[in-house]
């Protein structure tokens, strides 16, 4: 069974949007997935940055 269900009679520009929808949601669940642990060592580093640059 297809995924999408009517992807033959679709036409080639529907088609192409369904494909960049689906690469951008699947970058987007990646850069989630990877992203996500790393947020507080990010902000962690700005805020120390941050701090270091206003006692120069």
């Amino acid at each position: 069974m297809a995924l999408i269900p009517r992807w033959r009679y679709m036409s080639d520009e529907a088609k192409a949007v369904t494909r960049r929808i689906g690469w951008s949601a699947l970058a987007i669940l990646v850069v989630a997935v990877v992203l996500r642990p790393l947020l507080p060592w990010l902000a962690l580093s700005i805020l120390l940055y941050l701090i270091w640059q206003k006692r120069r």
